[in-house]
């Protein structure tokens, strides 16, 4: 059958899985498009077999706690490959997941195309994925110029298409004058929100003491958030309107308080100064500095590819008050720092290049085919 799986587990690879598809019917009308994925890809005509909804975890501990839905998700998924017999399989990010399911359908001779779409971190930890990777995919597609380097001694086809965030974002006019709007991005799911929003609350609301002028506006990431970021706000005394278009806010603000994650490369390809924030459990800490031993100069994606700082990050213990309100002040108040932070900002652009990371992908994976 001429038809291909698509597999998304989180928001940003919904994202990227959307312009994927519409890049690959652009190349090739025919094609059937199916597999697991979300609003975006749903709403691109992707014929959905499971909501990307039932895998969305955050946390060592949270994964745990969904492991029964998780795996009987992958045995059904790996049921259904095997009996429909794609011609191709691409997994979008979520490695956790996905590179255990090319391992099992390599196992049960699965004889289609194995891709895996966005690199997984092994630049930061997890490097025995490497040699498993090589022995079991047929291309891994990088959206981050250093990662083929990670590959070097192997036999894996590599493809570096550039980073989709790209042609999504054209050059933006530079945020200057002084700091009249603030966004909060707490985060795109549940935990994230009640760990990382209270925080950001409380640093406007001391903001505000200072610079009452200040307009504050939190970013709603779908519809379901609205109460629980209602509620917090109730709790804080805070009443800030919600905005459902990201790229409209990041338009509007000035600066911004954003939980790490894509959503910071987004806002460096915007312009808007910011301040990352990434608030996990002592346990979650524990087991990623002594077990997993990710121990890295930075955290913050913008930060990574820059090879140092853009953007002040507070992860995990770093994240206090103090620290969250003094490095914000200091972009408000400090024209030079700010200055500093947007010049680093139209220097990302330039290191990722400008591919569009979307066709070149579509190209890459249908070449193969």
């Amino acid at each position: 059958m001429n038809d291909v799986f698509l597999f998304a587990g989180e928001s940003s690879a919904d994202l990227h899985g959307e312009k994927l598809i519409n890049a690959l019917r652009l190349k090739n009308p025919e094609l059937k498009i199916w597999g697991v994925g979300g609003p975006k890809m749903r709403a691109a005509g992707f014929e959905c077999i499971l909501p990307m909804e039932e895998f969305q975890v955050m946390g060592f501990i949270d994964v745990f706690l969904a492991l029964p839905r998780l795996v009987r998700h992958f045995y059904f998924i790996k049921k259904t490959l095997l009996e429909k017999k794609p011609k191709a399989a691409i997994f979008i990010d979520y490695p956790g997941f996905n590179l255990r399911m090319a391992k099992a359908l390599r196992k049960k001779w699965y004889a289609g195309f194995l891709c895996h779409y966005i690199c997984p971190s092994v630049w930061a930890w997890g490097k025995k994925r490497i040699p498993e990777m090589a022995r079991t995919l047929d291309l891994l597609i990088t959206i981050l110029p250093f990662e083929k380097n990670c590959f070097k001694g192997t036999n894996l086809k590599i493809h570096y298409a550039g980073h989709p965030l790209i042609k999504r974002i054209p050059p933006q006019k530079e945020h200057t004058g002084i700091v009249e709007t603030i966004a909060l991005f707490p985060g795109s799911r549940t935990k994230e929100i009640e760990r990382n929003f209270p925080q950001h609350l409380r640093c406007v609301k001391d903001l505000l003491k200072k610079h009452p002028h200040l307009k504050c506006i939190v970013s709603l990431s779908h519809p379901r958030f609205a109460s629980l970021l209602k509620k917090i706000m109730k709790k804080e005394d805070l009443d800030f309107p919600l905005e459902t278009n990201s790229y409209a806010l990041m338009q509007a603000a000035d600066l911004a308080l954003a939980k790490s994650g894509t959503i910071t490369l987004e806002l460096a390809l915007h312009n808007v100064p910011t301040v990352v924030t990434y608030a996990i459990s002592p346990l979650d800490t524990f087991i990623a500095k002594n077990i997993l031993k990710i121990r890295l100069p930075y955290y913050c994606l913008v930060n990574i590819i820059y090879e140092g700082e853009v953007f002040p990050e507070l992860i995990g213990p770093a994240l206090t008050h103090d620290a969250l309100f003094t490095h914000t002040e200091r972009l408000i108040e400090d024209n030079s720092y700010r200055h500093e932070c947007l010049t680093k900002c139209a220097t990302i652009r330039t290191l990722l290049g400008e591919h569009d990371a979307s066709m070149e992908a579509a190209t890459a994976i249908l070449s193969a085919l």
